[in-house]
């Protein structure tokens, strides 16, 4: 391989996007209808603006409560966005899908 080839090769990796991993940690607290409809908001907007790119895990404060003093969860549900950093809070039943995208900072695929 060339010089010449190396530069190109290197420039279009370089040019490709690097597709972030979205790690999301929604707290609830059973299986109430408003946690249902945040997951569920939560699964929609990931499918559609996260496609493949995102991890959700669920954690049921009445099954585990000491999990809320890490992520000082203070209300619920809760969503914690953990990567990509910096981390960042939604409160509610994500059902304001222009907030939870401003909120979660999800720019645009271009």
């Amino acid at each position: 391989m060339t010089a010449s080839q190396k530069k190109k090769t290197a420039e279009a990796q370089q040019s490709e996007p690097v597709e972030e991993k979205w790690m999301l940690r929604l707290y609830v607290a059973g299986q109430t209808p408003k946690s249902i409809t945040a997951f569920t908001n939560l699964k929609k907007i990931c499918e559609e603006h996260l496609a493949g790119r995102y991890q959700i895990e669920v954690v049921d404060l009445l099954i585990n409560p000491k999990l809320a003093k890490d992520d000082q969860i203070l209300a619920l549900p809760t969503l914690v966005r953990k990567l990509p950093e910096p981390i960042k809070k939604i409160i509610g039943d994500l059902s304001n899908t222009e907030r939870v995208l401003v909120g979660l900072d999800v720019r645009p695929i271009s």
